[in-house]
């Protein structure tokens, strides 16, 4: 396949002019301390601050400048920006390795206008699927769609990995307020202690299985798929299948075969990545664990994201501006890394699904024209939820050696109306954030009267970056905007760094000696590896 490289503007960022100047201006300010900048600029808070409805971000707290944003702005519309949004969301083949478009935002498009891929409109069949969500969702939640004995339906066991697993489990955890009686609960890992454990507590006669595979081959899905449907025939027969399985697949004829009836097969695009999918078919678990008013109001708040993202100014451009942030610490003060800690347990769950929508979109080392890049792409991405992640890790970041950018995310309002604990809440929620602004000097600690030995151990350097995004409320609609919000930021940062953000050819090569070795291990044939694969696999032949 030819690689059609030039539908995006092929730019080696290093070589721009906003690059150089981001360059020499790195230089002198590299060393400023944050406060200094608020002590120059007494509107410093509110000129690095921006509203979006219910979205309040302040980026104030970094280590730059004025000038230093304006010039990474200059970087974005000299790497084109603004026409690689157009084309992003007017379905282009964007991602040229696959040519293939990137349309997931198309999933939540609630406007009249069309969207088309090789000159076809799209949006029809969109509306069909969310119809099809829609009115499986209302069968089971009504406990109009029984089970083999006649039992409406109790829990929901979503089978499947990756993108298949992360976001629909994400949301699912993240909306857990909204939920209803039914019980959703998760199957990925091949491991099969991990599957047995899950089914154990599974009633067959009342349990609905979703499988999730594009291609329907997926080895960690298929293999937890037939293990359970062995466990689902010793309590029941072939007959009763359609009844306990669909299918989110591409491929009818396997869905099939596998006993599920080809009305209950939810289809899925090769225009959706995995990664991006839990707006569609995907997220069927979400949609039943919900209620399919919810699903939708998650897709409307990312839509509406969307409409920001794609025709706000880059001064009020959330997805921008953290991108923007982003680049600076990655490609000048090369930090390796960012946090995310949401202030929300709801949200335990978010920054593991990032890991993946991040580090397998712009972990790349080639460029879009496939030459080595010679910066540093992609950022490695952790966390947890505050106040657990203070107790754990944030000494790291207080006192470490590394430069670790941190977001925090929090919500004005609980859900269940706990104020005082929600004050508790946030009020780390913003201590945080100062304290790794300022720290605490050796003149602090005198002042308190720490004595001299122990004064080196309690000073804390300060100059720690970080932003913060308060958002009014943990809704379904709100979640979706946040999501949206990040997958942006992503897709910028690919632009910036001239990349494909939408390949993810190094997961591949695993997968194939994978299936090699199980085929060794099966057959006890020849094997023929590196010398240290090759004593693993005899260690454990011979155990």
């Amino acid at each position: 396949m030819k690689i059609k490289s030039k539908i995006l503007v092929n730019k080696n960022p290093k070589k721009l002019e906003s690059w150089k100047k981001l360059e020499i201006h790195f230089n002198k300010i590299k060393n400023i301390q944050i406060k200094e900048y608020f002590k120059k600029n007494p509107k410093r808070a509110l000129e690095m601050s921006c509203s979006w409805k219910g979205f309040f971000l302040d980026y104030s707290k970094n280590r730059i400048d004025e000038k230093g944003m304006s010039f990474l702005k200059e970087l974005a519309k000299e790497a084109d920006l603004s026409i690689a949004i157009k084309k992003y969301f007017n379905g282009e083949k964007i991602n040229s390795t696959e040519n293939r478009s990137v349309l997931h935002t198309a999933l939540r498009n609630f406007s009249d206008k069309p969207i088309f891929i090789d000159g076809k409109d799209i949006m029809p069949e969109i509306e069909n699927v969310r119809t099809k969500i829609k009115n499986f969702s209302k069968k089971i939640i009504s406990g109009e769609w029984k089970g083999f004995s006649g039992k409406p339906i109790t829990h929901v066991v979503n089978v499947g990995i990756g993108g298949s697993d992360l976001g629909p489990l994400m949301v699912t955890e993240a909306l857990t307020f909204y939920k209803n009686h039914l019980k959703p609960l998760f199957i990925s890992n091949i491991d099969g202690d991990h599957v047995r454990e899950v089914i154990k507590d599974c009633p067959a006669e009342t349990t609905l299985f979703i499988i999730v595979s594009k291609t329907f081959t997926t080895q960690e899905t298929i293999s937890n798929a037939k293990r359970i449907k062995k466990w689902f025939l010793e309590n029941s027969s072939e007959e009763s299948i359609p009844k306990h399985f669909v299918a989110v697949s591409t491929n009818i004829s396997k869905a099939i075969e596998f006993g599920i009836h080809k009305e209950n097969i939810f289809p899925m695009k090769d225009w959706v990545g995995g990664r991006f999918s839990l707006w569609s078919s995907v997220g069927l678990i979400s949609s039943l664990a919900i209620g399919y008013k919810n699903f939708e109001d998650l897709l409307i708040g990312a839509g509406e994201m969307d409409s920001h993202f794609r025709n706000s100014p880059l001064d009020n451009n959330i997805p921008v501006i953290l991108s923007l942030i982003s680049i600076w610490y990655n490609n000048f003060y090369e930090a390796e890394s960012e946090a995310i800690i949401p202030y929300s347990e709801y949200l335990k769950s978010f920054p593991s699904y990032l890991q993946q929508a991040s580090m397998e979109s712009n972990g790349k080392h080639v460029d879009r024209n496939g030459k080595p890049v010679d910066y540093q792409t992609g950022t490695l991405i952790w966390g947890a939820t505050g106040t657990n992640a203070q107790h754990a890790f944030f000494q790291l970041i207080h006192q470490g050696t590394k430069l670790i950018p941190t977001d925090f995310i929090g919500f004005k309002n609980s859900l269940y109306d706990e104020i005082d604990h929600q004050n508790k809440l946030i009020s780390n929620f913003f201590a945080q954030t100062e304290a790794l602004m300022v720290g605490k000097n050796k003149n602090n600690l005198k002042s308190e009267g720490v004595s001299k030995e122990l004064i080196p151990f309690k000073t804390f350097e300060g100059n720690k970056p970080s932003n913060t995004l308060l958002i009014e409320k943990l809704t379904p609609y709100n979640l979706g905007a946040l999501i949206s919000m990040y997958e942006h930021k992503i897709f910028t940062q690919g632009i910036l760094w001239n990349i494909n953000s939408f390949d993810q050819w190094g997961v591949e090569l695993g997968k194939v000696l994978a299936n090699k070795v199980l085929d060794e291990l099966q057959s006890k044939s020849k094997i023929n590896h590196d010398q240290s694969t090759n004593q693993l696999i005899n260690f454990y032949r011979n155990s």
